[in-house]
């Protein structure tokens, strides 16, 4: 970038912050205005009533528009974060140079889920500086799962630090992530633990099911083929059991229908004392 450029660059964004600055006066000229006619007309029509009476209806009315103000700021910003996060997630899902589904022409273009995962991670870094909560946990999450592609270990600390938020949905699906990433490492019992901390936890990002259908895996992969075949046991006959408030059967999820097939391989004989499926009813939608 040569000076002149730069100057003029310079030049541009002080006019603008220029601009928006004096928007903001104006804005707040406007507002002291209205406030002030509605005062005047107040006052004339209780003249002699007195003064508590005013100051309290204009008290009331001075916070309605404070308050409209700050929720229509808060909106644009919250539509601002929810836009950035929508661009970094679509550079992270998208298909690389090649891939018969990569449909869209405009979309970036990466050679390998190294390049791809990096680019991802710089803009998943810059709604992490810029936003406030959960856009930067929910970041962090991203960036974590990325990293895990480019720097293993530093994905691996990511995500257990962002397991710790107090941020619910970004925290459950960082520590599914990891206990995944441990799996793959062979660290059984580390990822053993997480799943079922996830379990008890209850979340709607991570349920309970899903959390134990992971954790019959583990335990498949230390031999544990009882315990394996309890918890898919336990998870499908819930479900088969499952009944909504009008009583007709709840349809099979996706951990549930992943849980039957599991049980049948793990545990042919404990499959085989289910309580069957009610005839046309446990179907997905």
């Amino acid at each position: 970038m040569n000076a002149v450029h730069y100057l003029n660059l310079r030049e541009s964004t002080n006019v603008a912050k220029y601009k928006k600055k004096r928007a903001r006066e104006l804005q707040h000229d406007k507002f002291r205005d209205t406030a002030g006619v509605i005062f005047d007309r107040l006052g004339d029509r209780l003249e002699g009533k007195g003064k508590t009476i005013l100051y309290g209806i204009v008290g009331v009315l001075i916070l309605a528009l404070i308050v409209g103000l700050w929720v229509r700021r808060s909106n644009k910003k919250a539509d601002e974060a929810q836009r950035a996060m929508g661009r970094a997630i679509a550079i992270a899902s998208t298909a690389l140079a090649g891939d018969p589904s990569a449909l869209d022409p405009n979309a970036p273009k990466f050679s390998s889920e190294n390049e791809r995962a990096q680019r991802a991670i710089d803009e998943f870094q810059k709604v992490a500086a810029k936003y406030g909560e959960p856009y930067r946990t929910q970041a962090r999450y991203f960036i974590g799962t990325n990293l895990l592609v480019t720097d293993r270990p530093k994905g691996i600390t990511e995500l257990a630090e962002v397991g710790k938020s107090d941020i619910v949905e970004a925290a459950a699906l960082a520590k599914f992530a990891l206990a995944q990433a441990l799996e793959g490492d062979a660290k059984l019992d580390e990822a053993a633990k997480l799943y079922a901390e996830l379990a008890a936890l209850k979340t709607i990002v991570v349920t309970p099911d899903t959390a134990n259908v992971r954790l019959a895996g583990v335990y498949e992969k230390q031999d544990k083929k009882k315990e394996a075949a309890e918890l898919l046991f336990n998870i499908v006959e819930a479900a088969r059991n499952a009944k909504a408030a009008d009583g007709t059967p709840v349809p099979l999820s996706g951990a549930a229908r992943e849980a039957t097939g599991k049980l049948q391989k793990v545990d042919p004989d404990r499959y085989a004392k289910l309580t069957p499926e009610t005839p046309g009813g446990n179907l997905p939608f």
